[in-house]
């Protein structure tokens, strides 16, 4: 995303208040969604994004107020096309572009980057509690990641863990039945990022209105390596030969392996910053998934691009290979 002049912020959707007094509390002085500049707005394809495109050209004399309604339009435009279609019931996100969007800000200190996104869960949260979509897996850290500088793997963490102790103690988590889930090796995470992942989980376990799952220390071969290393260890101590278990290794074995084995595949999966690939997200459970590529930074990522990425999966024809 390019680096914006004048930056301007707007609260665009007044629903579910106490999710997004949730946020507020903890990120005081921001809002919901991030307007671009007049200049940095993109209009998107079909018919909607070339209107808008028309509406950009025909209102840059006029203020900021008469520009957001245009933008307001927009948005509830979007949102009554998504909830005539139905709704995916899993989304996968890979959440990219956070050292990105620092850099375009000027930011350079590692935790503050981090915590910005951290910060962006909440919204999610909104968002997919206002569709009713009733999963949603959101891809925070690789053992790739590891290989960063210091400093940097110590903001991930640090974000990660105080976001974590912020979901355990959140009444709107509680009033909304959002269910907290994490998924990867948790070998490779400090103690104290664990104690948090703990707290979580054991604080929304009774939760069943949403699941949001955080993949922290995922990697998608990682995850295909230890079911098969889990598997053929139920092998071994069942006295089964390796003939033996050659013979009863099948997609439906490995995956009852899988870190969360009950967990339905992911309809629709999306990847912010412009980056084109996977990256080893959910490998084994994107094989029938459809891919959706948004060139805003995780950060900046709006309510109309979730919007549109979810337009995006109801427009196309789902056929599972057949």
């Amino acid at each position: 995303m390019h680096a914006m002049g004048e930056e301007q912020k707007i609260c665009l959707n007044p629903a579910h208040e106490d999710l997004r007094r949730g946020y507020m509390t903890e990120n005081p002085g921001t809002c919901t969604a991030e307007l671009e500049t007049k200049s940095g707005l993109k209009a998107r394809a079909g018919s909607a994004g070339a209107w808008l495109a028309a509406l950009r050209r025909g209102v840059r004399p006029f203020s900021g107020p008469v520009w957001q309604l245009v933008y307001g339009l927009y948005e509830r435009l979007l949102e009554r096309q998504v909830e005539a279609m139905p709704m995916p019931g899993h989304i996968g996100i890979i959440l990219d572009g956070n050292r990105r969007h620092a850099r375009a800000s000027g930011m350079n200190d590692p935790e503050a980057i981090y915590h910005l996104g951290a910060a962006k869960l909440d919204e999610i949260l909104a968002w997919t509690v206002d569709l009713g979509i009733r999963m949603v897996t959101l891809w925070v850290f690789s053992p790739d990641n590891l290989q960063r500088p210091e400093a940097e793997i110590g903001g991930i963490f640090e974000a990660a863990e105080a976001k974590m102790r912020a979901l355990a103690n959140a009444p709107y988590i509680q009033r909304h039945g959002v269910h907290i889930a994490v998924m990867g090796r948790r070998d490779l995470l400090p103690k104290a990022l664990l104690e948090a992942i703990d707290a979580a989980e054991a604080a929304t376990r009774n939760n069943r209105r949403i699941t949001v799952t955080l993949a922290i220390g995922y990697g998608g071969r990682e995850e295909i390596t230890d079911a098969v290393r889990a598997f053929l260890a139920d092998c071994a101590a069942r006295g089964l030969s390796t003939e033996e278990a050659a013979v009863r290794i099948s997609p439906e074995a490995i995956r009852r392996h899988l870190y969360l084995s009950d967990m339905p595949d992911p309809d629709l999966i999306i990847r912010t910053s412009g980056e084109v690939r996977l990256s080893g997200f959910m490998l084994w459970q994107s094989v029938h998934s459809e891919l959706y590529f948004c060139d805003v930074n995780w950060p900046a990522m709006r309510r109309i691009d979730y919007l549109r990425a979810i337009r995006s999966f109801q427009r196309r024809d789902r056929r599972f290979g057949v």
